[in-house]
């Protein structure tokens, strides 16, 4: 006998008149932007995690998910150059070594953070870069990792900037074809000089339609010039992360950026990338602590759906 949600609500005892009088903080949405109370099942939301650059940039791999398990992180961008050494490089044991220490823990790899670029007027350097990546999309197949971070890092002048866009747009499609080969996404960072405005980046996901590039939201400034709200919506569809800095910087409207992530039903990760301290659990602890607030701070509500 198929059972409606009415009929199970009603043999739980929880009446539509309940319902109406639970805080926002006790109702979550499904993917159908139906509303369920959270004491009769749990509330997916998005997840916590950190970005190696640069407070974890000396940890090798068994600090950093030592650190996160007890900070109650829930993943990590492993960032190219540092400490942990998860490079192209690796040797096949090196990777097995990698993955089962992930395995073995609930901190999710979440994403490789790779530097490789495509704005370079050069065509030889733009090859380099993109055969980089496809070094990092095994490798982060082969260690665990979801997704691998990429970048623009600006707009060359010699060029004309709709040819650069479109340029770095037809990169990503390559790179996603080979993603897509091992399971891998290729996530283009919101950075650099010109390239960090979001209706570039709108012109840059029109030549790079595959479904296997998605952006990292940056938590840049510049996500304010035409409204944050009015930006968020242009790429909501295409967030596949976050970044996110110290979240007591009060120039960026992080409460408006959380709810409209939590609205829109985002249930990836959000990574902090923050500066280095000499107490790195207390401070990744206090942003834990301030990120759930947010989280659970009503907010401006967004359309149903990603």
């Amino acid at each position: 006998m198929k059972t409606t949600r009415r009929d199970f609500l009603k043999s739980a005892g929880v009446s539509a008149g309940v319902l109406g009088v639970l805080s926002p903080a006790l109702v979550t949405r499904s993917a159908g932007g139906a509303s369920s109370p959270l004491f009769l099942m749990s509330t997916p939301r998005m997840k916590l995690g950190i970005v190696t650059y640069n407070l974890a940039k000396d940890w090798d791999i068994p600090t950093i998910i030592k650190n996160c398990e007890a900070a109650k992180f829930d993943g990590v961008e492993l960032r190219t150059s540092h400490a942990h050494k998860v490079e192209p490089d690796l040797s096949e044991e090196d990777r097995r070594r990698v993955k089962k220490r992930f395995d073995d823990t609930p901190v999710r790899l979440v994403c490789l953070g790779s530097t490789c670029e495509y704005h370079f007027p050069d065509p030889a350097e733009v090859r380099k870069n993109i055969e980089l990546t496809k070094k990092f999309i095994v490798l982060a197949h082969d260690v665990g990792a979801e997704a691998v971070k990429v970048r623009p890092n600006g707009i060359p002048k010699e060029v004309e900037p709709a040819r650069t866009l479109d340029q770095i747009g037809k990169a990503l499609v390559e790179c996603g074809q080979a993603g897509q080969d091992f399971g891998v996404k290729v996530r283009l960072e919101v950075h650099g000089g010109g390239t960090d405005r979001i209706e570039n980046i709108v012109k840059i996901l029109a030549a790079a339609d595959h479904p296997m590039v998605e952006i990292v939201w940056n938590s840049n400034q510049t996500d304010l010039q035409g409204g944050l709200e009015a930006n968020f919506a242009k790429v909501r569809s295409r967030i596949g992360q976050i970044h996110m800095r110290d979240l007591f910087i009060e120039e960026y409207p992080w409460r408006k950026l959380i709810a409209l992530l939590r609205d829109s039903g985002f249930l990836g990760y959000a990574c902090a990338e923050i500066g280095e301290s000499n107490d790195p659990l207390r401070v990744m602890r206090y942003f834990r602590a301030l990120f759930l607030a947010y989280l659970e701070t009503p907010g401006p509500a967004a359309p149903a759906g990603r």
